[in-house]
C-alpha cells in the first residue's frame, strides 16, 4: 500500500461480527485541507471500511455522509452497523470519531451506505456528459487558491471554474453558467478507479459560492450524497484515466445552499452523481 489513498484508508480490525464492527485508522498529511483532512477522503473511509466486512452484499449503490465537525490529525475510529441486508439491497450505517481532551470520543461523521446487486435491465440516460475538450488539450487550472489535497490529482479545467484573481463581486454569467465547474481529474500518482476512490472525486470541488461571488467565502460541506451507477466493470474500464466532474450551485440561503455534480467516464458513461448541502458565511 504505497499510494497515499490506499495509506489513508488503512484499517486496524478492533471488533468485527456478523452484524458490524469496529476499526481503528489514522489520519494521513496527504490529504490536509484548510481544516482538517480533505471531505472527499473521509468519505471513502466507510466505503472502503463497508466493502471488507464479509458481510458485504453486492456494490455501493448509494453513500450518504453528515460531517459533524472537522477531523483533527491523528487517530479515528470506524464503527460500521449492517442495520438489514433483503433480497438484492443492504443498508449500513457508520460513525467515524476521535477521541477528545476529555477522554471521550467526538463525533466526525454520521451516515449510510446502500449497497445491492445490480441486474440485467433495460437502462438509459437523461443526463448526456457535455462536449468539451479532451484533457490532453486542456491546461492545468490557474485558481486563486490551493489546498494540499489537490496535489493529489492532475487536473484539466474544461468550463467555468474559479478566477485567476478574486473579484470579490457576484458573477455577471446567466443563471446557468454562474457556478458551471467542469473538470477533468485523475490520481496524479497513477492507481486504477475502485468506488471509495469514486466517493472521493465527488468532493473535488471549491464551494460553488466562491465562484458564484468571485471571494474566497468560509464554506464547508456538512451533508454529501453520492449515487453510484458504475458497476466494477465499469470501473475497471476507466483504470487510472480521466473522469470528467461536472458541478453546479442550486439555491443560497440562510447561511446553506447545494450544490449538484455528475462523473463521467471518458467514453461519456455516468459514473456517479452527487449533490452537497455546504455551510457558508457571508
Amino acid at each position: 500500500m504505497t499510494h497515499a489513498f490506499d495509506q489513508a484508508l488503512q484499517l486496524r480490525t478492533l471488533r468485527q461480527d456478523p452484524q458490524g464492527g469496529h476499526y481503528a485508522g489514522q489520519t494521513h498529511a496527504a490529504w490536509n485541507n484548510m481544516v482538517g483532512p480533505y471531505g472527499g477522503i473521509l468519505a471513502a473511509v466507510p466505503v472502503h471500511g463497508v466493502q471488507q466486512h464479509p458481510a458485504f452484499l453486492g456494490v455501493p449503490l448509494s453513500l450518504t455522509v453528515n460531517y459533524a465537525g472537522p477531523a483533527s490529525p491523528g487517530a479515528w475510529d470506524l464503527h460500521l452497523r449492517l442495520a438489514r441486508t433483503n433480497r438484492s439491497t443492504q443498508h449500513w450505517t457508520f460513525e467515524l470519531s476521535q477521541p477528545n481532551a476529555d477522554g471521550g470520543a467526538s463525533v466526525v461523521l454520521t451516515g449510510t451506505l446502500m449497497s445491492g446487486l445490480r441486474r440485467s435491465t433495460w437502462g438509459g440516460s437523461d443526463m448526456p456528459m457535455p462536449d468539451v475538450p479532451p484533457p490532453d488539450a486542456l491546461a492545468p487550472p490557474a485558481d486563486p487558491v490551493f489546498m494540499g489535497w489537490r496535489a493529489r490529482y492532475e487536473l484539466r479545467r474544461a468550463g467555468g471554474g474559479l478566477p485567476i484573481a478574486w473579484a470579490h463581486a457576484d458573477t455577471e454569467l446567466p443563471c446557468d453558467a454562474a457556478s458551471l465547474d467542469q473538470m477533468w481529474v485523475r490520481d496524479a500518482e497513477a492507481r486504477p478507479l475502485d468506488f471509495p476512490a469514486l466517493a472521493a472525486t465527488c468532493d473535488i470541488f471549491y464551494p460553488r459560492v466562491w465562484q458564484r461571488r468571485s471571494a474566497p467565502t468560509p464554506a464547508g460541506t456538512v451533508s454529501m450524497t453520492v449515487y453510484f451507477h458504475a458497476d466494477a466493470a465499469l470501473l475497471a474500464a476507466v483504470g487510472g484515466g480521466f473522469v470528467l466532474a461536472q458541478a453546479r450551485g442550486q439555491e443560497y440561503r440562510g447561511g446553506f445552499f447545494d450544490q449538484t455534480a455528475q462523473l463521467w467516464s471518458q467514453n461519456g458513461t455516468m459514473l456517479a452523481t452527487t449533490h452537497q448541502l455546504v455551510y457558508y458565511k457571508s
